[in-house]
């Protein structure tokens, strides 16, 4: 392929709070113009795109002028992210056209309106007679320009406009000024109609794709087969298959039949189809399932809701079908969607079913052994999670519920009356070296004693029952913080639908005061919380809490519009009090000298959201970055969970790179805070990446793929120190804002403390209230 120049993006136009404007990830679109006369053709592109590209499922707008009501429902039942836009007809009826009258030659201009679609960053534009054989994943990753593949026979100066992908750049008024411009003048061949204005205003001026991505019919002259490599089978000329076709192309006819089948057929050959995406499993093996009641496929689908969040979704479907005993699989999903929605002595019935089978024993074993833990019994946990090692002494998930069963010794217990409870997700041994120190962190800002005599610990995952209400009741105040506990899918449950569990009937009889303290909303861009179990929980919360504050104004915002407007005043800011480490631990000394190293953290977790068609893209550039960034310091890898080490992997791998790894999900509190306090420069993707070392006063940059990250950055009036992992120039941006950082360190160290200072006068005079509330 061929870059040429291209003109500048326009500013964003999506307000500050919008996720998709704070994270940089890139909303893809496929669009096609379609009428009912090539609605045939359209239908069959929908099951060609789907069977030859199982794992992509983007938003597909439908550009039309008129469709039937049923033309929509048969459109609609093929894909389940269509948009339907209405297209400005009356726009195109002063273009100069070569045929006025023939209602085809004035229809084919109306694609043009897909360059007035500002709400994506990509638009890939398909033809409707044409057929998909082949992955297009390298169209999705196109990131820049406006490309297509050359006309047959015309050489390479002029595109076909059959398929095209289009950037944001394009997507502009000033674009579509010029196309009216050109279209009104009729300066363009005008039997080319709108293929010709767009040869008149580009010139020659775009990215070529290789012609296996538009190869047009007309070079299979002579009945030739249709190439192996053919991505994409554009049928051009007035000879569509569903009309019959055209002599001389039978053997390339035959490759769009295979496409012309009932939607019983599609949903059938999709379902051969491995790794699929889950937009696209839900869509068509909901239907199969409902229609032939298989069991299997109803599990995938469950999966798929599970791995969505739609937990009751996922109970639903496997409600349906009626499943064999013997059948392990289906029953270990159904417990885990279950579990998931706090039926659990269901679930535990269907997992013991699960056990029979060696090969899914071990998952249901785990299972088993965390609804034991819930429910506080560690004996019993600790038994299924010996018997999960049993049959695989590998299995990472009934290690950690061992872990967590066996606990820590029991130590020295203050007087209750001095204590307060404390709701917090307490991290394993070797779990995100973030939310281990979090807790810690959290008690800090209240007292310097964060042990047990000032502290009575409550998991936030256990599920809260009479005997912790009546532990808590005995307290004199209970703290709610340490992590970002508004997300739907860490450890769900049906009680609250966020991470504590907590029945509602259990938070109204709470009698101590409640201070919820510095905690996060922290869905993905791409998640919801899909149930109003949700909201009911958080309002219920809010209306109890005394004190009620959040670490980010965006969560602050996000959590206002889920509340009814008489409750908003209550919902503060309180910074994450890591944030101001060095304000809170007692005879805490900045460092006299700091390594000459840059640690770089990259975060794996809900990987698709993250980083959707981008990763390769992200690696790349992270390849370029940290060859640079050698010239400045050391660059090391510092991976606060297991899965962190992933970058370091794929960078060895992928492009030759060694980073030494520094393992934080080893370290203890107090090794995570000397680390970061003596490095030059962190740069994080985890929250806690950044918001950690700047509390030990280091200078941070982000690699933005959640919202949070940004959220943070505005807080601080520093949003130049992030950069979003989908950012074209990610390299060279990376390493420009790095040795500006670095080039005055103790200028910019200085700056971070004046940042910090004002999160700290913010965490102070929120101490003296709370300090009022809560007594101690």
């Amino acid at each position: 392929m061929t870059a040429t120049h291209i003109p500048a993006a326009p500013a964003p136009a999506e307000p500050a709070t919008d996720a998709r404007a704070l994270t940089g990830k890139r909303r893809i679109a496929f669009a096609s113009f379609v009428d009912e006369n090539y609605l045939p053709g359209f239908l069959v592109l929908l099951r060609s795109l789907a069977l030859s590209n199982p794992d992509v499922c983007e938003d597909f707008i439908v550009l039309h002028d008129d469709l039937k009501p049923s033309s929509v429902a048969r459109i609609r039942a093929l894909h389940p992210r269509v948009v339907f836009r209405r297209v400005d007809a009356d726009h195109y009826e002063t273009y100069a056209k070569g045929d006025q009258d023939n209602y085809l030659v004035r229809k084919a201009y109306f694609i043009l309106d897909v360059f007035r679609i500002r709400d994506y960053d990509t638009v890939i534009t398909l033809d409707t007679d044409m057929v998909v054989l082949d992955s297009i994943a390298e169209l999705l990753s196109l990131r820049e320009g406006l490309a297509a593949v050359p006309q047959f026979f015309y050489g390479q100066h002029k595109l076909n406009s059959g398929l095209l992908v289009i950037q944001k750049e394009y997507l502009t008024d000033e674009f579509c000024r010029k196309i009216d411009q050109v279209g009104r003048s009729g300066s363009y061949e005008l039997d080319k109609h709108d293929q010709g204005i767009l040869n008149a205003v580009l010139d020659g001026d775009f990215v070529r794709l290789d012609a296996r991505y538009n190869f047009v019919k007309r070079r299979l002259s002579g009945d030739l087969a249709v190439p192996e490599d053919t991505a994409i089978l554009h049928f051009t000329g007035r000879h569509k298959p569903w009309q019959g076709g055209e002599a001389g192309y039978d053997k390339a006819q035959e490759r769009w039949r295979e496409f012309d089948i009932d939607d019983a057929e599609l949903h059938a050959a999709f379902l051969t189809k491995g790794a699929p995406h889950r937009d696209l499993l839900v869509h068509y093996g909901t239907p199969y399932v409902e229609r032939t009641g298989d069991v299997d496929t109803a599990r995938r689908v469950a999966l798929a809701h599970i791995g969505t969040g739609d937990y009751q979704a996922a109970v639903d479907i496997m409600e349906s079908v009626h499943i064999p005993v013997d059948e392990a699989w289906p029953h270990e999903v159904y417990g885990h969607a279950l579990l998931s929605v706090s039926r659990y002595a269901e679930a535990r019935a269907q997992l013991l079913l699960a056990t029979a089978a060696p090969n899914r024993a071990a998952t249901a074993f785990s299972r088993l052994a965390q609804i034991a833990w819930v429910h506080g019994d560690d004996e019993t946990a600790q038994k299924y999670a010996l018997q999960g090692l049993t049959v695989d002494p590998t299995h990472r998930a009934s290690r950690i519920w061992h872990q967590r069963a066996v606990g820590v010794p029991a130590q020295q217990q203050g007087s209750a009356a001095d204590q307060l409870a404390h709701v917090a997700f307490y991290m394993d041994r070797q779990g995100n070296a973030g939310d281990k120190l979090l807790p810690e962190s959290v008690r800090l800002a209240f007292d310097q004693d964060t042990g047990p005599r000032r502290w009575h610990p409550v998991h936030a995952h256990r599920l809260f029952d009479e005997a912790a209400l009546e532990r808590v009741n005995a307290r004199r105040g209970m703290v709610i913080g340490g992590g970002g506990l508004f997300i739907p899918d860490t450890m769900p449950n049906g009680n609250s639908a966020w991470q504590w569990n907590v029945p509602d009937d259990l938070l109204k009889r709470i009698e101590v005061p409640i201070a919820v303290y510095a905690v996060g909303f922290n869905a993905f861009d791409g998640q919801s919380y899909r149930a109003t179990r949700f909201r009911e929980s958080l309002r219920l919360l809010v209306e109890k809490s005394a004190f009620f504050g959040l670490r980010n104004h965006g969560s602050i915002e996000k959590v206002r519009a889920m509340l009814p407007a008489r409750l908003h005043d209550k919902v503060r800011f309180q910074p994450c009090p890591t944030t101001v480490t060095r304000q809170l631990v007692d005879g805490w000394t900045d460092p006299s000298r700091r390594e000459d190293t840059i640690l770089v953290n990259a975060a794996y977790d809900r990987a698709a959201l993250r980083f959707g068609h981008d990763y390769g893209h992200f690696l790349a550039q992270m390849a370029q970055a940290v060859r640079d960034l050698g010239d400045l310091a050391e660059v090391r890898c510092v991976a606060h969970s297991l899965d962190d080490e992933r970058i370091a992997f794929d960078l060895r791998r992928e492009h030759g790179i060694s980073l030494p790894v520094i393992p934080m999900y080893d370290f203890d509190n107090d090794e995570i805070r000397d680390l970061y306090a003596r490095t030059r420069l962190v740069i994080g993707m985890r929250g806690h990446a950044g918001m950690i070392p700047f509390g030990c006063g280091t200078p941070i940059i982000s690699l933005i793929s959640h919202p949070k990250m940004a959220y943070f950055l505005r807080d601080i009036e520093r949003p130049e120190w992030g950069v979003s992992v989908h950012e074209r120039n990610l390299a060279a941006v990376l390493v420009e804002r790095a040795r500006d950082l670095l080039a005055d360190h103790d200028r910019t160290v200085a700056d971070v403390h004046g940042r910090q200072q004002e999160l700290w006068k913010v965490t102070q005079a929120n101490a003296a209230e709370l300090r009022t509330l809560l007594g101690g």
